[in-house]
């Protein structure tokens, strides 16, 4: 069998300690804030429901969830060698974006403690939810002989600045489109089991709901400011955020496509059905969405994709920087152009009455 993990074939910071992917345009992003704007902030229009999933936060419902059990205990050898190498890269991008959350969550935590309280708290207990996915993704890792070293990821990460208002739209929709990913999963391979290449898809359900949580928390604070989601920037804003989180996902599963062939799933419905359930969650909240049923806009999503292919293909071989460097522009002019279209499709109105926080 040949097996794609091979120890001389993957970088280590030492032996079994996996050297962190490296940061493009498509990998999960690392986040600090404006902490004084975020503590002076007043909650008190939605200071009720804040409290309210507070108490949820303090229930802890997976207190005891993420324990592995004996499913786990055995050997991971017998997956193929591509499948094996997608789903390592699977856990690690998945293992980052937990750590980035709870790495925010808990700065965020220890400079509004003093300030706004009530907030301190919510951080710090989905901080600690976050910590535990992170772990739990991390260890999954170790049995495939690999593992993040989180410190140094927490040193070594570039760290995108975002005024508050963008946090909110960003962790939004980055929970709710993870409880969709993770829910839709599971349900898959509820339904399919014979696809369920390892045992951490059973801990998906209750997974998602920390997600899911997580998500209501940040549209409970955006209704408190209706600033963040009543005026005409926040109805441009709103459309960037979910273009942005849409077409990065897109792009990044149509090009690991294989790894959802071995899990019985088609990555462009899967995609579709995950930006779609997403898309209507929003709505919820934001003043508009994307008119994601528009014939047009997988059409120009799946060309975003086939032209994000053709750009990693240029980025191979031994030809000078240049010559790859001009291979690139035309495909990444077509994203470009395709994803501006897709901005400037018109989208679909939410708001119920003009100026309502909903």
């Amino acid at each position: 069998m040949v097996d794609s993990l091979k120890k001389p074939e993957i970088a280590e910071l030492r032996p079994g300690v996996k050297v962190p992917a490296k940061d493009t345009i498509l990998t999960p992003r690392f986040y600090t804030t404006d902490f004084d704007e975020m503590a002076t902030m007043d909650i008190s229009p939605n200071e009720d429901e804040l409290r309210a999933i507070l108490e949820e936060f303090r229930t802890d419902y997976n207190r005891h969830h993420f324990v592995r059990n004996e499913e786990f205990q055995q050997s991971w050898d017998h997956l193929d060698g591509e499948t094996r190498a997608l789903f390592v890269e699977f856990l690690e991008r998945s293992c980052t974006a937990e750590f980035s959350g709870f790495l925010l969550y808990k700065e965020l935590s220890r400079k509004l403690k003093d300030r706004n309280p009530l907030l301190a708290e919510c951080f710090l207990l989905m901080s600690r939810d976050e910590a535990r996915h992170a772990g739990f993704l991390n260890k999954a890792m170790s049995d495939f002989g690999l593992q993040l070293d989180l410190g140094f990821l927490t040193e070594s990460k570039s760290y995108t600045f975002f005024k508050p208002k963008f946090i909110f739209y960003a962790t939004y929709l980055s929970e709710k489109i993870g409880y969709w990913r993770y829910i839709t999963i599971f349900r898959h391979l509820e339904q399919h089991p014979e696809h369920r290449i390892y045992p951490i898809f059973k801990f998906f359900e209750n997974w998602c709901q920390d997600e899911n949580r997580h998500g209501d928390f940040f549209d409970a604070i955006m209704k408190s400011q209706p600033s963040i989601l009543n005026d005409w920037k926040a109805r441009l804003w709103s459309r960037f955020f979910l273009l942005s989180v849409f077409a990065t996902m897109f792009l990044n599963d149509i090009q690991r496509s294989s790894f959802y062939a071995s899990l019985g799933l088609n990555a462009r419905d899967y995609d579709i059905h995950v930006i779609q359930k997403t898309n209507e969650t929003a709505g919820r909240v934001f003043p508009l969405i994307l008119n994601v049923d528009h014939p047009n806009f997988f059409k120009l999503l799946d060309e975003a994709a086939a032209a994000n292919l053709k750009l990693m293909e240029a980025g191979n071989g031994n030809a000078p920087g240049v010559v790859k460097l001009l291979k690139k522009v035309p495909h990444v002019a077509k994203i470009g152009v395709n994803l501006l279209r897709l901005y400037l499709m018109k989208p679909i109105d939410t708001a119920r009455l003009e100026g309502s926080v909903r």
